[in-house]
């Protein structure tokens, strides 16, 4: 069993969160991404579920249609233009490299080609004696550092000013200050002269349009212009799943890259090339090659867990929004496709081997939130990582909190001495020494009567307002079922029978580690124990944002089924759920907060309701709530925060620094959280009081 890759891993995660500025100067590219975006979509009145289906019902028509990149090829040869069709990336470098030999060039101007970073192929050319020269400002930084790029769309977004002003006058002797205007300007009369007299200009293509053979490249820099027009030979190279029907599908994509990526309404050039035709006044024969690479493409849109890798558009988002990426960046948290999307791209198209990076995602579903093709990323991660786990086994951490439910029995089985004993410094050494559990993190306590016990007796609701099924998931079921005790009565308060079936928990960890057959079986358990209460109409509540994402997401992907439709469509969280009937609650203020109620939305929660609903409640009562957030997660994510060490409590912490950054600046003295888990890292990490949102109020009832 090899684990050097793991190991590598660790090393460079531990090297990253020794270098607090690197890690600040990603936090900050990331979370100007985020705003330049949040500020596009309100500038532009952008419905995001509205371009995203659009966006989806598009690249799904293309990606599963193999006539179009026959048609588009067709296209290409009738407007003179020359098509290869590439199986491998070897296949590429072989072709340029003979198009290059015939024209006598030893250089090549290149513009921005995540297509062409995938096959390695400036590298592979000048082992062959051709150098490759970037245009685009990023890429050329990153090359004369030697390095690959660190984001999909900003490859530099981790050099400073000063960084890259070193970089240019070390290897290009220009002799600039470090100052945004000079360096533009050293490097364009760097680039001119090379611009003018490259014989070979090579760029991707954002999209194919089949119906008239033409290239779309988007671009914010001149260069990409320069690089397909001004050199004798224009070669192009594409991603097959890149090819849409016709152009009607254009804009709407032009618009979604442009929107997610950089916060616009389209890139500030929109190049849409069809023929390379001589210049005025010319006879010189110009030509273009469009080569359509596969590289395993084909192969990914057979499988039914990968397939929707292929519908990415390269904008970044994910990247973006992904709270640990923003601290190690995509030359740890990536191969030559970085990020979450990178981790499904990199095991198919590169090896599983080069995909252990999947471990640094923390399954706090963002990346599937944010992007605009509505790609399912966490579930495909989640299939990486079991792969990945099969071939070398689990960590034993992993496995630790994998069992969370057997773990949560047991202790709570043995309470109150379970939590005497966990809370001795022994104990807590003994379980980071054998189960990886880090002693910095405190642990939460079980109770002995679980929630059933304790609502046994109760009176249930007339059912006037309709049947409810109360999912607990573990905490308010072992750990507060006071929490649970008190959801279930305001529900039965306002009219609703409330029932309390025997189902297991969510199995969110089995996602987060990569147990993809195990949180199978616990969705078919589930759902077959719901089915007789969904077919009577009964809707799933739960107070745990993360048990109602799990029904409305992944477990329609793990039991693709009509029950898992069903449950998806009749599952609400608690406060979004009661939130028509407040005005039939008498709430009024059970903490004294001093001030404002900080409020943190969870993760889970974003594709939910955004914390909104409990936001109400709390007002209601009569709180002042101030949002309190970064854009991300707070780091803690789920059981990701409780291991030992550098994969776990470490990077949780430096992932939270911001947040815990926030919350000092804020002046609340106490913050609010729907989730279990977000409240003990914000509580380790600033001090305050963290309460669940139903613990803030009396009711009066």
């Amino acid at each position: 069993m090899d684990m050097t890759g793991r190991k590598e891993l660790v090393s460079k995660v531990r090297a990253v969160l020794g270098d607090p500025g690197f890690s600040k100067k990603m936090w900050s590219s990331m979370s100007r991404a985020r705003e330049n975006r949040r500020h596009a979509i309100e500038k532009y009145g952008t419905d995001i579920r509205e371009m995203k289906e659009e966006n989806r019902k598009i690249k799904l028509l293309s990606s599963r249609d193999e006539t179009l990149v026959e048609k588009f090829a067709e296209e290409v040869r009738k407007n003179g233009g020359k098509v290869l069709l590439a199986r491998t990336g070897r296949d590429v470098v072989d072709y340029v490299e003979k198009v290059a030999r015939r024209a006598n060039s030893d250089v090549i101007i290149k513009a921005k080609s995540l297509t062409t970073e995938e096959i390695d192929f400036d590298h592979e050319l000048e082992r062959r004696g051709v150098k490759c020269v970037e245009t685009d400002l990023g890429e050329l930084i990153v090359q004369l550092a030697h390095e690959r790029p660190i984001h999909l769309v900003a490859p530099a977004a981790h050099k400073s000013v000063d960084d890259i002003a070193e970089i240019i006058n070390r290897e290009l002797g220009l002799g600039v200050p470090a100052e945004h205007v000079a360096i533009l300007k050293g490097v364009r009369g760097y680039l001119r002269p090379i611009f003018l007299s490259a014989e070979i200009g090579v760029t991707g293509g954002n999209i194919g349009v089949a119906e008239t053979g033409t290239v779309v490249i988007e671009t914010n820099e001149g260069n990409g212009r320069l690089v397909s027009s001004s050199p004798k030979i224009h070669i192009v190279v594409i991603g097959r799943e890149k090819i849409v029907p016709s152009w009607k599908e254009v804009a709407s994509l032009v618009s979604g890259h442009a929107i997610s990526a950089s916060g616009q309404k389209m890139t500030v050039y929109v190049s849409a090339i069809t023929q390379h035709v001589p210049f005025a006044g010319s006879s010189d024969g110009r030509e273009m090659h469009v080569i359509i690479l596969d590289n395993g493409r084909r192969r990914m849109a057979e499988d039914p867990w990968y397939a929707d890798a292929l519908n990415c558009i390269r904008c970044g988002a994910c990247m973006n929004i992904c709270p640990t990426y923003g601290i190690l960046g995509g030359h740890v948290f990536g191969h030559i496709y970085p990020g979450p999307i990178g981790i499904p791209w990199t095991a198919e198209v590169h090896g599983l081997d080069e995909a252990t990076f999947s471990h640094l995602c923390i399954s706090c579903g963002l990346c599937k939130e944010i992007c605009p093709i509505d790609i399912d990323i966490p579930m495909m991660i989640a299939k990486v990582k079991q792969e990945e786990v099969d071939r070398k086994g689990q960590m034993r951490a992993n496995w630790f909190f994998a069992s969370s439910e057997t773990l949560a029995w047991l202790a709570s089985s043995t309470a109150p001495l379970s939590n005497w004993v966990m809370k001795k410094p022994f104990s807590r050494y003994m379980m980071e020494k054998v189960f990886g559990v880090d002693r910095r993190r405190k642990l939460p306590t079980f109770a002995r009567r679980r929630l059933r016990e304790r609502l046994e007796g109760a009176p249930d609701g007339d059912g006037t307002s309709g049947k409810v099924v109360f999912f607990p998931d573990i905490y308010a079921d072992y750990n507060d079922p006071e929490l649970g005790v008190m959801a279930v009565k305001i529900l039965r308060f306002l009219g609703y029978s409330v029932a309390l079936p025997r189902l297991k928990w969510s199995g969110m960890p089995y996602i987060s580690y990569g147990e993809v057959r195990k949180a199978a079986k616990v969705a078919e358990y589930n759902l077959r124990l719901l089915e007789p209460y969904l077919r009577e109409g009964y809707q799933i509540v739960s107070t745990e944002p993360t048990a109602v994402y799990m029904m409305r997401g992944p477990y329609q992907k793990l039991v693709p089924a009509e029950e898992s439709a069903i449950a998806a469509g009749q599952s609400f969280p608690f406060f979004e759920f009661i939130e028509g009937k407040l005005e039939r609650l008498r709430l009024k203020v059970g903490v004294d907060a001093g001030g404002p109620v900080g409020f943190h939305i969870s993760c889970h929660d974003r594709s939910l309701t955004e914390g909104r609903s409990a936001i109400k409640f709390l007002e209601r009562a009569g709180y002042q709530v101030k949002v309190v957030e970064t854009g991300t997660c707070c780091g803690m994510a789920g059981t990701f925060g409780m291991k030992s060490g550098t994969l776990g409590y470490d990077l949780s912490m430096a992932v939270g620094q911001m947040l815990f950054q926030l919350f000092r600046a804020s002046g609340c003295r106490i913050a609010a959280t729907e989730s279990s888990v977000c409240s003990t890292q914000i509580n380790e990490g600033t001090g305050l009081r963290v309460l669940h949102p139903l613990k803030m109020v009396r009711v009066e009832w």
